[in-house]
């Protein structure tokens, strides 16, 4: 075994801004090519955005998200695997994690015996399974068990049909359930993962492996040239995916104008036309006060930190907490909730509240707003903690040592 690796990057669907697994490929593969080692990115659209040592190749889907079902054209009745996607699609389904793994596979059977190690990034799907059984060296990482998501999501379903659409789209669990108890390396971001993906899926807690995420502390740094902004709350969140919790900062901020009316939200994500979000907008009348941005670089996004007062992360769970750690990099100030890992994350760094409670979250922040003092100490506290626990290059190093374990075990 050379001292450089060749390794295979898997992404499913790797959204370049608002989607976690899209920063973990962008910021592991660049880790990993600055420490000597060749990476390529397998990727289902939406693709990432990488480092130009880095190779993306494209796995196309129907991504029928973007597209719709009516994309449907007369050559994709000749492939079961489109046509696997769109009725699953047609009926309610979310079939990617199922139909990339089908067509990873396929090509990775003509073009990855060069490979010394193949790393999916959360599909846990029936093809990359196939492919550890046909003897490629395969590593997974579990950011945390989607079984989260599902069961928040249910319990913010209002009707029995809103319920039954929740159990269809999230079908796929059933496929990473199995699949994931029978992958030889798996690799979660926090202990707190750990605990919930053994508890959810079964397997147990000793055969899963912690490698923590990394943060950029190049690119996510304070900026003195940039003001900072007296009144401004700032969080990233997928505006209407219950998970994220951003109800309670609406209703916080809600809260918080008649004491401090000229007080600002950002939010970095958009709310869908009609959605939940906006209707909880109208409701609180706050709609011509809270501005949202989607689609920015990731230098907007720092410099969006660099104004910010305080960031808020209202999540109600987090497998590692990915926006407090950016943010705390920056030098913000953060008020975070206790949800998943992010009290793991933001430890004595930040101020930290109960889940679900836009009381909690509105005292923590008018602490702060009257506060400069203790902004200021947090502010050092969360970029210190960030340098010297989470960054690129010590995950970088303990994941080659990783690879290089599971090489010499497949070897043997």
């Amino acid at each position: 075994m050379s001292d450089s690796l060749h390794i295979a990057l898997l992404g499913y669907r790797s959204q370049p801004h608002g989607g976690g697994q899209g920063i973990y490929l962008h910021y592991l593969s660049k880790a990993l090519v600055e420490a000597g080692h060749r990476v390529d990115v397998i990727s289902g659209p939406p693709y990432p955005e990488l480092d130009p040592r880095v190779r993306l190749i494209h796995i196309p889907s129907l991504d029928l998200f973007v597209h719709g079902l009516g994309s449907l054209r007369p050559r994709h009745l000749l492939s079961l695997t489109d046509m696997i996607e769109w009725t699953s699609k047609l009926t309610g389904g979310f079939a990617e994690p199922y139909t990339f793994g089908r067509r990873v596979r396929r090509y990775l059977h003509k073009h990855g015996r060069g490979y010394d190690l193949i790393h999916d990034n959360q599909s846990l799907s029936y093809g990359v399974l196939k492919l550890q059984n046909e003897g490629f060296a395969v590593v997974t990482t579990v950011h945390h068990p989607i079984t989260h998501d599902r069961r928040i999501a249910l319990l913010a379903a209002r009707t029995p049909m809103e319920r039954l659409l929740v159990k269809r789209w999230h079908s796929f669990l059933r496929m990473q359930g199995r699949v994931i108890r029978r992958l030889r390396h798996v690799i979660t971001v926090s202990e707190r993962s750990r605990r919930d993906i053994a508890e959810d899926f079964g397997r147990d807690a000793s055969r899963i492996d912690l490698i923590y995420n990394g943060i950029d502390t190049a690119v996510f740094r304070p900026h003195d040239d940039v003001d900072r902004l007296p009144r401004r709350l700032m969080a990233t969140a997928s505006a209407d995916a219950p998970l994220k919790g951003l109800r309670y900062l609406l209703k916080a901020y809600a809260a918080l104008l008649t004491r401090y009316p000229d007080l600002e939200l950002l939010v970095v994500g958009r709310p869908q036309p009609g959605g939940k979000t906006e209707q909880l907008l109208r409701r609180l009348r706050i709609e011509d006060r809270v501005q949202f941005v989607s689609g920015i670089s990731t230098g907007e996004m720092v410099r969006y930190y660099a104004q910010a007062t305080v960031a808020v992360v209202p999540s109600i769970y987090e497998g590692f907490g990915l926006p407090a750690g950016e943010a705390m990099a920056c030098g913000v100030p953060v008020v975070s909730t206790d949800g998943g890992a992010l009290a793991e994350i933001v430890g004595e760094a930040g101020c930290i509240v109960p889940t679900a409670d836009a009381e909690a979250l509105a005292a923590a922040i008018a602490e702060l707003l009257d506060d400069p003092a203790r902004r200021n100490d947090l502010g050092t506290a969360g970029r210190q903690r960030i340098l010297e626990n989470f960054s690129w290059d010590v995950c970088a190093a303990q994941m080659v040592d990783y690879y290089r374990q599971v090489i010499r075990n497949a070897d043997r």
